[in-house]
């Protein structure tokens, strides 16, 4: 599926940006941004999903990596 981007304007502090684009090892500045926007998606949509259940999965329900 392709993104749809939208052009932005705004200030990120420059030790944050490089220590993000270190941890995600992003090519670029625009790359990092944009994969951090996806995994903060990721956490709170799994933060959500353990409060729903309660903390604790079924064994079995969850593969590691």
């Amino acid at each position: 599926m392709k993104a749809r981007l939208k052009r932005k304007s705004f200030f990120v502090d420059e030790t944050d940006l490089k220590r993000l684009r270190h941890e995600l090892g992003a090519a670029t500045d625009a790359e990092a941004v944009r994969e951090a926007i996806r995994e903060v998606g990721r956490m709170r949509s799994l933060w959500r999903f353990m409060q729903r259940s309660g903390g604790s999965l079924p064994k079995g329900s969850f593969s590691e990596p």
